[in-house]
């Protein structure tokens, strides 16, 4: 008579209410490197079915072997469902682009805000790396990153800046009246020539009206008239 082989059920079932969805999404998904360094050794996981099948509960097994309770779940559970306890290959195609690629793609984005697709995926070619405009794009929304139009600033020197705060510091404390006082007045700005189209630059949501995402503009050079 030769070896019996090991009784396998078709239906995978748990014993604990706990651990009745299996785990399938984080047995099936890649594993990051934090958690192949976390992850119980092929020895361990032999040593737990053995275990299990000889009639020996979850949390038996987990106080004897030192191992939680869930782990011991999500090895038997994987058991049950695969007929083995050895890392799967992952599903699907490998993400594209790769996470060293996205982050080159942030890191370019950081250093010049307003660069385009076109230069993006020039960018990635000489990377070695073939990546659709689209591909790049969703995966710089996946980093926080979005396309948006650039806001227009006056052109302001250090000096300016300081002479406003201050200016806001000492008259911080004035009353609605003396505010009343005060008129108001609205300026237009036509531009005689030069370019006057819209801008758009990458950036995160609530950072609009940072230096890197803006456009600095003048009143002088003979280029515009104000109405």
């Amino acid at each position: 008579m030769g070896e019996r082989a090991p009784f396998i059920p078709l239906i995978p079932r748990c014993r604990e209410t706990a651990s009745a969805r299996c785990f399938v999404s984080t047995l099936i998904a890649p594993l990051t490197r934090e958690e192949m360094a976390a992850a119980p050794g092929d020895d361990l996981r032999d040593r737990i079915v053995p275990r299990h099948r000889s009639g020996e509960g979850y949390r038996k097994i987990s106080a004897v072997l030192k191992v939680p309770v869930s782990t011991v779940a999500s090895i038997i559970c994987k058991w049950k469902k695969f007929g083995t306890t050895r890392t799967l290959p992952r599903a699907g195609l490998p993400a594209k682009p790769s996470n060293r690629e996205r982050r080159a793609l942030v890191r370019e984005v950081t250093k010049n805000p307003m660069v385009t697709l076109k230069e993006l995926q020039r960018f990635s070619v000489e990377r070695g790396e073939l990546s659709r405009r689209t591909t790049i794009s969703a995966a710089l929304h996946q980093s926080g990153l979005y396309g948006r139009v650039t806001r227009r600033k006056p052109l302001l020197s250090k000096r300016h800046m300081t002479a406003q705060l201050e200016y806001v510091k000492r008259h911080l404390k004035d009353s609605q009246t003396m505010r009343n006082k005060i008129l108001w007045s609205e300026e237009t700005k036509i531009e005689l020539f030069g370019l006057n189209g819209k801008r758009h630059v990458w950036r995160k949501p609530g950072t609009s009206h940072h230096l890197a995402n803006t456009i600095p503009t003048v009143k002088h050079g003979g280029g515009s008239i104000m109405l």
